[in-house]
């Protein structure tokens, strides 16, 4: 998660255009852990800016959230007024500080690409409580539904290596490694059958029809001005901009960069978009993500 722990991120844009999680998924992970009272201890994974330690703290007596960037932490205390989460800094292959058997429910959201499994597998087994669950849910790329040709150029600058246009590299080799883990939708991301059981995997392929209305869940009507903002809290645009410092964004005064060009060719390649002139992020469309949701059971 190196991109965010970098100083030059903005935790303060992410958790303002980053999208939210919406009742049904978390109703869906709430009733796998079979939880009736509030009780017993969450841990949050890559917590951020807190979001979902917020929206799951009602529901448990104690909720411990981390987050290797300081950034982040700092943002989600900043936000947070529940009294029962402790914010701190952390990495979920080290969780030295936490009790054997002491954990009833060990989330992540839009985490879990980053973690070294060969760590983070064993560490959730001492941890978690007999019959103890752990959800690891997330999006991946979206696509402008019924613009698929805008998404297309999207696509092309968001993963393109080399020039994606007259002086403008892309932004493909800026991506970390994880990114290719979280495109497959944590399909090879596989709980220890010696450890857990009840497995349980829901995905959905953007722009593809649902298994049902739990799978889709990330899919929003949104204007194109929050999905331009949306954009620019992407890693790989954050690395990119390190590496052009010279390469300003025309909101910051410059005459644009990878991603304010990327806009442009969006909206050229839709007529009514362009015609809309420079009223055109206040268009809407239909943002559909792909997402997944993956849960177990500690063995008893």
């Amino acid at each position: 998660m190196s991109a965010f722990a970098r100083s030059t991120f903005s935790a303060k844009s992410y958790a303002a255009f980053r999208p939210s999680y919406p009742p049904v998924l978390y109703r869906a992970i709430l009733a796998y852990h079979q939880l009736s009272t509030p009780e017993g201890a969450l841990l949050d994974l890559g917590c951020g800016h807190g979001l979902i330690s917020r929206e799951l703290s009602p529901h448990f007596a104690s909720v411990t959230a981390i987050d290797p960037s300081a950034g982040m932490v700092a943002q989600a205390k900043k936000m947070t007024t529940n009294n029962n989460i402790q914010f701190r800094q952390g990495n979920a292959e080290d969780l030295a500080f936490v009790a054997d058997k002491s954990l009833d429910m060990v989330v992540a959201g839009q985490a879990a690409h980053w973690f070294d499994y060969t760590q983070v597998w064993p560490n959730l087994a001492r941890t978690l409580k007999p019959g103890g669950t752990v959800a690891f849910f997330g999006y991946k790329d979206n696509v402008l539904l019924g613009y698929e040709q805008a998404t297309e150029v999207m696509e092309s600058f968001v993963y393109g290596f080399g020039e994606v246009a007259p002086d403008v590299e892309g932004m493909g080799r800026f991506w970390e490694p994880g990114r290719k883990i979280l495109r497959n939708l944590l399909r090879e991301v596989v709980p220890p059958e010696s450890e857990f059981t009840d497995v349980q995997r829901q995905l959905h392929e953007p722009g593809q029809q649902g298994q049902g209305e739990d799978i889709a869940w990330q899919t929003n009507k949104m204007k194109l001005g929050a999905i331009e903002a949306y954009t620019r809290t992407f890693s790989c645009y954050n690395s990119w901009k390190e590496t052009y410092p010279d390469v300003k964004s025309r909101a910051d005064g410059g005459e644009g960069d990878v991603v304010d060009v990327m806009w442009d060719r969006m909206i050229d390649s839709v007529p009514e978009w362009k015609a809309m002139g420079d009223r055109w992020r206040e268009a809407e469309v239909v943002s559909d993500w792909g997402t997944y949701l993956l849960m177990a059971r500690r063995r008893s």
